[in-house]
């Protein structure tokens, strides 16, 4: 991972502080801390150490457990600070770029191997995979976005695209081209994806009238629509488990 905080080569202590036996505060609590995750797991951890385990490696000359209890608090939880965009994130004193990048590339990771589970068994028999990478891929973004994962005949994923990005508290969606979509893929079923960036998955009255729209027109194309999931900071809401399909 790269330095994060200026260009120049990694460094360890100051040859005056060798000489005097003076070791930085924190490289004591690093190797405690790092002993503590191999030990115990990174379930043991709080969100704030968990984030320090990471700086560690983009800032290896300071103590990071300021900045990593600032960046919690300023975005909220560990997975919110990995989503934040490059650009938020820099706004915090003693994040520079590299240090961004390198939190970006822990996302990029996340979302990747999530999807992996998602794709490997048919959708259906691994719902909670599913969840999981919904919620990594589109809980923390700032805008609403409206995703469509396609299945085939056996539930096994075809594709996953984001169709629409909106607004913070909208996404335009148009049933037709979803469903020509579905047509050009072969899909037989679909889940519906879109996020809530105020937090709270509750499905609104245009969300409710839209999955009707789109449940209407696929049903004598022969399409399935297997749920409409909405995912927020707060959690997430099935319309199939609601009753609302």
């Amino acid at each position: 991972m790269s330095v994060g905080i200026g260009k120049g080569p990694r460094k360890g202590p100051s040859p005056a502080a060798a000489a005097n036996g003076d070791t930085p505060h924190y490289h004591g609590h690093r190797d405690r801390l790092r002993a503590r995750f191999q030990e115990a797991g990174a379930e043991t951890l709080p969100d704030y150490e968990l984030l320090e385990l990471l700086l560690f490696r983009s800032i290896p000359q300071r103590d990071v457990k300021p900045l990593a209890k600032e960046l919690i608090q300023r975005f909220g939880s560990f997975g919110e600070v990995l989503g934040a965009p490059a650009a938020r994130l820099t706004e915090v004193k003693g994040v520079g770029e590299g240090v961004a990048l390198d939190l970006k590339i822990v996302e990029a990771a996340l979302k990747r191997m999530a999807k992996g589970a998602v794709g490997k068994r048919p959708v259906l028999s691994s719902w909670s995979s599913v969840l999981d990478y919904c919620r990594m891929a589109m809980a923390f973004a700032e805008r609403e976005q409206f995703r469509i994962l396609f299945l085939d005949k056996k539930n096994i994923l075809i594709a996953d695209e984001v169709q629409q990005t909106g607004t913070v508290d909208h996404t335009p969606v148009y049933p037709r081209e979803v469903m020509r979509r579905a047509l050009e893929l072969s899909a037989s079923a679909i889940i519906l994806v879109h996020n809530h960036p105020s937090g709270d998955p509750t499905p609104s009255g245009a969300d409710m009238r839209m999955t009707r729209e789109l449940v209407d027109i696929a049903k004598p194309l022969g399409i399935a629509i297997h749920d409409h999931i909405i995912v927020g900071r707060d959690g997430h809401a099935s319309f199939r488990s609601l009753g609302l399909i």
